[in-house]
């Protein structure tokens, strides 16, 4: 039996513990739990979902090259993880996901995490080597409290950093080279005192 196995139904009884409003990972073999995204980071990744999806995924009327997902739970050797968004390259995926899969085990080619002050450290420290370890070849995270994008690409050694982008910058970027993306989509909107806001209620 594999450490995996020995790992699972303890993993999975810890994460469904959780309270409602937090997301659990098993991290090295630590569960770790985040708070759910606030508003301004969950608009960025629901934006960036749209952004590349429309242009990409088959099932949003693009290109059909990438499978998108918002949020998977991601079985990597004995790491779950739960990036913001993940893609797949078509020819890596032979069929649509299961509609009942409750996780996926093929590693995807592109992540995205959205920080937020409460996951920064996490997404950085944490996640980011082990993305690498099992074989993600492009990370982006995506600041929308300082409204940037940084874009790592997998190298021997890790990640290299080949481009930062801030505020309405348009930017291509790999692996989606063929997409301009207006970074200020992503964004909440300024709004005017008279304007009413969206407000959460207890």
């Amino acid at each position: 039996m594999t450490a995996l196995q020995h790992l699972q139904p303890t993993s999975h009884s810890l994460l469904s513990a959780l309270p409602s409003g937090w997301v659990g990972e098993i991290l090295d073999g630590e569960l770790v739990a985040s708070p759910r995204p606030s508003v301004a980071p969950a608009r960025a990744a629901f934006m960036m979902g749209v952004e590349l999806g429309e242009r990409l995924d088959q099932r949003r009327g693009g290109n059909g090259r990438w499978c998108f997902l918002r949020a998977p739970e991601l079985h990597l050797g004995e790491d779950i993880l739960v990036p913001d968004l993940a893609a797949w390259r078509r020819e890596r995926v032979a069929a649509p996901p299961e509609p009942g899969a409750a996780f996926f085990t093929l590693v995807p080619d592109w992540i995205c995490e959205v920080l937020t002050p409460a996951t920064t450290a996490l997404d950085r420290a944490r996640k980011l080597p082990l993305y690498a370890r099992a074989g993600v070849s492009h990370v982006w995270l995506v600041d929308p409290l300082a409204r940037t994008l940084e874009i790592y690409q997998r190298i021997k050694r890790g990640w290299l950093l080949t481009a930062s982008h801030e505020d309405d910058a348009l930017v291509r970027a790999e692996p989606f080279p063929s997409v301009s993306l207006e970074l200020g989509s992503l964004w909440l909107p300024e709004v005017s005192e008279e304007m009413p806001r969206l407000v959460a209620l207890p």
